[in-house]
């Protein structure tokens, strides 16, 4: 089995120029994690690590994580297993259809297994691993997401990522950071990392009952991170508005954005920047979470 997940390939820290970022007076930089690989993309190498080293260590055959029909981190879980050696099995949401996704997961050799609705809401009932585990003995099980504390251990590592680049953006130091929040869990991992040095946003793509401030604390704890609603209304909910502010930047900056996380922050952090939340001065990191093969399920 190769171990080669030990070593992190390098996301490029390149600068990042908007009007209206200059406008309110903000020097930014993106984090191209969208550029680390083409299957493995963005946060979800980061997230997938530690779980990937675990279940090396423990001997565990095979993977078993859970996601929907377009999931970003079932995608990269599938080409993960296929390249180190892992047998896996994706527990997804709903009713068996073929995105095109899903229809990746199953060219890379994944098992699915269809829960329908109510069958994924019990994801976080106490014995929802028992029968999996059971049927798939010494596997290695894998929150939602990637998530848990291996999965912030590994997207701590982001930060170090950053800071061994600051001088090719010009940088000695730095601000703060925005990104996108879906779990929780890549946020969690830098504000690990920074322990309370720069501040961390975090632009909310899910509503606030989906748990993600209640991951953080558990994750990170209280302190050192803020969010910001970006959401509009509903999780994977997408309008003209959006669509519109995606293509207008894409074509401004040459960098590809999906709507449901990127796209989302980058607007969200926008409105923030209109609003004035920035000094003018800040130098602020965005970070690219990736998630790119999403943009078929609605192209």
């Amino acid at each position: 089995m190769s171990t080669r997940f030990h070593d992190l390939p390098q996301a490029p820290l390149q600068p990042f120029e908007l009007a209206w970022l200059k406008r309110a007076g903000i020097d930014a930089a993106i984090l191209r994690l969208d550029l680390i690989d083409p299957l493995v993309s963005g946060n979800k190498w980061f997230k997938l690590r530690h779980h990937l080293l675990h279940a090396h260590a423990s001997g565990a055959a095979g993977l078993i994580s859970l996601g929907g029909s377009h999931s970003n981190h079932l995608h990269a879980l599938a080409a993960a297993g296929k390249r180190f050696g892992f047998a896996t099995v994706g527990l997804l949401r709903g009713h068996p259809q073929d995105t095109p996704t899903v229809l990746d997961l199953q060219a890379l050799g994944m098992q699915l297994h269809w829960l329908g609705y109510a069958g994924y809401r019990a994801r976080h009932d106490a014995g929802f691993w028992a029968p999996w585990q059971a049927r798939y003995p010494g596997w290695h099980c894998i929150p939602e997401g990637g998530g848990g504390q291996a999965g912030a251990q590994g997207c701590a590592l982001i930060v170090e990522q950053a800071k061994a680049q600051l001088g090719t953006v010009g940088w000695s130091d730095y601000d703060a950071w925005w990104l996108a929040a879906g779990t929780g869990t890549t946020l969690a991992g830098l504000v690990l990392a920074e322990g309370g040095a720069h501040r961390v946003h975090g632009a909310l793509a899910v509503p606030l009952d989906h748990g993600v401030p209640e991951t953080i604390t558990a994750l990170a704890g209280t302190r050192g991170y803020q969010l910001h609603d970006a959401c509009r209304k509903g999780f994977a909910r997408l309008d003209d508005e959006l669509l519109a502010f995606i293509e207008d930047t894409e074509g401004s900056t040459g960098i590809p954005f999906e709507a449901l996380y990127t796209g989302k922050a980058l607007m969200a952090l926008r409105a923030q920047a209109e609003a004035g939340l920035f000094e003018p001065g800040t130098r602020l990191i965005f970070v690219h979470t990736g998630g790119l093969q999403g943009r078929r399920g609605y192209l």
